[in-house]
């Protein structure tokens, strides 16, 4: 899950944008295995404490990286108060791993942001014939 915060965001605020950014999804809190979001938004003690609280690690990527993860909706006031134009969605999908899909777009509340991502479709091995050749 990705998450993003003005300064001074509570963990009251972060989490329960989790909560019913999760129930759109059909999900629960227990189903977040991490929470990511820029290096810059690190040390703010209310993404820290609502981590801590769901029991998962806070996870941090660089704008550079957060930068070259292509969004449905990139925000050029996110990208001059951090130096990339996603947070949230970003942050989300590189938790993700190697493709990752958006499960819920960014959602907001007053000073929080937040996404859900998951791992992208297991393709199956194509199918053959017993023979070896087209069914």
């Amino acid at each position: 899950m990705g998450v993003g915060a003005r300064r001074g965001a509570g963990a009251e605020e972060v989490v329960s944008l989790i909560t019913r950014t999760l129930a759109e999804a059909g999900r629960v809190p227990g189903e977040v295995v991490a929470l990511a979001t820029a290096d810059a938004k690190a040390g703010e003690p209310g993404l820290r404490a609502a981590a801590e609280r769901l029991g998962v690690p806070l996870l941090t990527y660089g704008a550079g990286e957060l930068a070259a993860v292509p969004v449905p909706r990139p925000s050029a006031a996110v990208l001059a108060a951090v130096g990339t134009p996603a947070v949230a969605e970003a942050a989300a999908l590189l938790a993700a791993g190697p493709g990752g899909v958006l499960v819920v777009g960014k959602r907001k509340s007053a000073r929080v942001t937040c996404a859900v991502a998951g791992p992208g479709p297991v393709s199956s091995p194509p199918s053959s014939s017993p023979l070896g050749g087209p069914g």
